[in-house]
């Protein structure tokens, strides 16, 4: 009888150690795979996105449809599938769907939307976007854009680049991602409004838009400190369970200081309803908008890559990576505000 007693200890304490090593395994993966992000990768595609051959990517003009190009050659290189619905990853943004008051006419356009599938709930989305359309060219001048929003486009690809090695790693998430580089921001947020006014994916399935527009700079307020930080607007503003996972995530994981500033709701910039995530949040999709400020080259020729701070972008990136991975991992999706 002892013995059997001193053998079911054994098992027993075998199958808490068993526990403790898989869930230390799978926090350790999560840690592998941000500290795998890479600094070279984000230098390398912003320099293009935002070199002077993409003349400032105006929606609908020449630089846009290159820029365009870029990220559909991208994703397809990596096997990263086209969101179904898409033609070829490409989403139609015609010219009248961009028609507003006090905008000039835009020429046809497309967002680029790729995505990797949920192993165990396909059906339930966690989008992440940006725009990658930027002002074009003025007086002679190109008005490059990196931080607005070169940044925000090439994080994206390289949270879809380290998503896709791990799923071919086995290490797949339960829920699909979905990378939506988003037309037509600077004139009125219309790719994102077309996208989700398309419904290419019923807006009932996607959980949450993690949004990202200008993540490579300090600000004004940032500037003279050593601080690593970025602003996060929209948290709280549906879910207050995606407000205490994005905390959650950052002090497991990044320990930046997380500014919700822009976030008040009679702050006079409104950030609020100026990015593409407001277009989710108006159908009550939880969101968080990462920026990380305005700064004395915002909607200039002088915005260029060699002003970016790539070390804090690739914090910054880190961030929203761990976030949208908590997101799509959960076995609940996370609840809106009752």
């Amino acid at each position: 009888m002892k013995l059997r007693k001193q053998l079911y200890l054994f098992s027993f304490l075998l199958c808490l150690g068993s526990i403790s090593a898989s869930a230390q395994k799978s926090k350790d993966r999560v840690k592998e795979m941000i500290e795998n992000l890479s600094k070279d990768e984000l230098i390398k595609h912003l320099t293009i996105i935002a070199g002077d051959e993409m003349e400032g990517r105006k929606t609908g003009e020449a630089g846009q449809k290159m820029a365009a190009n870029y990220l559909r050659n991208f994703y397809k290189k990596l096997e990263i599938e086209a969101l179904p619905g898409t033609d070829n990853y490409f989403q139609k943004v015609p010219s009248e769907a961009m028609k507003r008051m006090f905008s000039p006419k835009l020429n046809d356009s497309e967002n680029v939307v790729a995505y990797i599938k949920g192993s165990e709930k396909p059906d339930e989305y966690i989008v992440i976007s940006a725009h990658y359309d930027h002002v074009g060219v003025t007086n002679g001048e190109i008005y490059n854009g990196a931080d607005d929003n070169g940044t925000g486009t090439t994080a994206l690809l390289e949270m879809a680049r380290m998503l896709q090695i791990a799923y071919k790693n086995g290490n797949k998430p339960k829920r699909s991602i979905v990378f939506l580089h988003c037309t037509g921001e600077e004139y009125g947020l219309h790719g994102s409004r077309y996208f989700v006014n398309s419904k290419i994916i019923p807006l009932e399935n996607i959980v949450a838009d993690l949004n990202v527009d200008m993540i490579g700079r300090r600000d004004f307020v940032y500037e003279k400190n050593k601080k690593d930080y970025i602003y996060l607007v929209g948290s709280d503003k549906l879910s207050t369970e995606l407000h205490d996972i994005s905390e959650a995530m950052n002090k497991k994981y990044t320990n930046l200081t997380l500014d919700y500033t822009y976030n008040a709701e009679k702050h006079p910039e409104m950030i609020y309803y100026r990015s593409d995530h407001y277009n989710f949040a108006k159908f009550n999709i939880p969101v968080i908008f990462y920026y990380s400020g305005e700064h004395a080259d915002y909607h200039k020729p002088t915005d260029t890559v060699d002003k970016i701070d790539f070390d804090q972008m690739l914090k910054r990136t880190q961030l929203i990576f761990v976030t949208a991975w908590e997101l799509a991992n959960r076995n609940e999706r996370i609840k809106l505000k009752q």
